[in-house]
């Protein structure tokens, strides 16, 4: 497949967006990285040229496209808490869906036709079957979920119309930190359940909450499919190139096509960090389904993806790596 020489990564000073840079530039990709540092770290992109600005700023949207000749775009500059967006969907709206097609409108007016989108398995909604598929119905239960279905529905419009060609990337469970520490998670506030976890080992937090033991799996708690954060990005990788060489819009579903309950988290954490990690009880909660795997089938056999990260105690002793490096309580101990 053919590869990219210059890429505008929107979001890049983020958790995923961050390590793509990275990536990018270890296969020899010039890298514009734009980003207005809401949730990201400038420290966080190692690679390449940063711009700080927003994808709202149609003004800076075409100083940039002016300036450099890209191949493509890549956008991790999405919000992305569930919560939040039930309580506060004017925000998602604007952001995810009105300043994406912002940036899809200043990328047809400067002629750059080739889009990778980080989509997420939040568009589908309740499962009605798992693992989960392409083909899966597609019923958002929150805003957050519907923001992202609506991009996808722009983007099959804008290649219709205009021969923009895109790649949906349908995250699951995003998880892991780059393998030498360079990279690592740093949300605020943090709502994934491994980084939590491990704030708990770290003393960070007083406790992880489990919300659930009733659940129909086997030990009561939810089950999750987590991707290590680089498999992650080398699927982007591949997206691209498929782009690059020709290939028409498509959508695919990113996971392990492994299912991992909390609990199972929980005792991996315990087994890696060998710290002692207090567990608080609490109630279901409204809209977590009792499984969320992925069916990762079509990108492995259309793209040749295959994860290098599937192991659980893997993806954890990464992200544990990154915890510890970064907690004064360890730095002062050393």
């Amino acid at each position: 497949m053919t590869s990219p020489k210059t890429v505008l990564v929107v979001g890049g000073a983020g958790y995923i967006g961050s390590h793509m840079v990275w990536l990018l530039g270890r296969k020899g990709v010039d890298v514009v990285t734009l980003d207005n540092l809401s949730s990201g770290h400038r420290d966080a992109v190692l690679h390449g040229e940063f711009v700080h600005g927003d994808i709202a700023d149609r003004q800076i949207l075409d100083k940039v496209f002016r300036k450099y000749k890209f191949d493509a775009v890549m956008h991790f500059a999405s919000f992305i808490q569930v919560g939040e967006s039930m309580q506060d969907p004017a925000k998602y709206y604007q952001n995810n869906v009105v300043n994406t097609l912002n940036l899809l409108n200043a990328m047809c007016a400067h002629g750059v036709d080739k889009f990778i989108f980080s989509s997420t398995a939040a568009i589908f909604g309740e499962p009605e079957y798992s693992p989960i598929d392409e083909s899966h119905p597609k019923r958002p239960i929150n805003p957050y979920g519907w923001s992202k279905l609506m991009v996808e529905q722009a983007l099959a419009d804008y290649d219709r119309a205009y021969g923009l060609k895109s790649v949906c990337l349908r995250y699951f469970n995003a998880a892991g930190a780059h393998p030498d520490g360079l990279l690592g998670e740093r949300h605020e506030p943090e709502t994934h359940l491994i980084p939590l976890v491990l704030q708990a080992a770290s003393g960070r937090r007083p406790h992880i909450s489990v919300f659930g033991r009733d659940y129909d799996t086997p030990d009561g708690t939810c089950i999750r499919d987590y991707i290590h954060i680089l498999d992650l990005a080398e699927a982007h990788w591949l997206a691209l190139q498929y782009l690059q060489s020709g290939g028409e819009s498509s959508a695919f579903n990113l996971g392990n096509g492994n299912g991992y309950s909390v609990e199972s988290v929980i005792q991996t954490a315990r087994r890696v960090t060998g710290e002692t990690i207090p567990v608080q009880e609490g109630r279901r909660r409204l809209g977590d389904p009792a499984r969320l795997v992925a069916n990762a089938s079509k990108i492995k056999q259309e793209l040749g993806w295959q994860p290098a990260y599937f192991n659980l105690d893997t993806i954890v002793e990464h992200a544990w790596q990154w915890e510890y490096s970064h907690n004064p309580r360890f730095a002062k101990a050393s």
